[in-house]
């Protein structure tokens, strides 16, 4: 970005985050298969939530059970609560160029959490 007025003009890219839980409790957190660096940082040494973008057309919690299979696998699922409200965030300035095709200045993102289940056989 060559200005600050320029990062301000670009939009924000529209997605889902997701929270799993297993039987325990416990969150499902992946590592990151990505590989460039930032701020002195290998990002493929990093964890997150799973999360991605809703595509055109697609609501929230389909978006989520999308991305949540595409990212991990995971199909058997059950919802638990889909978050009233939005959130957004910034990418710092220096990533912008380097994730989502310099598209965007940062994300919105609504938070779905899920159970995972299995079926009894």
């Amino acid at each position: 970005m060559d200005t600050i007025a320029d990062f301000k003009a670009l939009p924000y890219r529209k997605g889902v985050g997701m929270l799993v839980f297993n039987r325990e409790g416990k969150v499902w957190i992946g590592r990151r298969l990505m590989t460039f660096s930032y701020a002195n940082t290998d990002v493929s040494k990093l964890w997150q939530l799973p999360q991605g973008g809703i595509d055109e057309g697609e609501n929230p919690l389909d978006a989520a059970r999308r991305e949540l299979y595409e990212e991990t696998g995971i199909r058997s699922i059950k919802l638990i609560k889909e978050a009233q409200d939005w959130f957004y965030y910034d990418f710092p300035q220096e990533l912008v160029g380097h994730v989502l095709g310099s598209k965007y200045r940062g994300q919105t993102q609504k938070m779905v959490c899920f159970s995972v289940y299995r079926r009894k056989l």
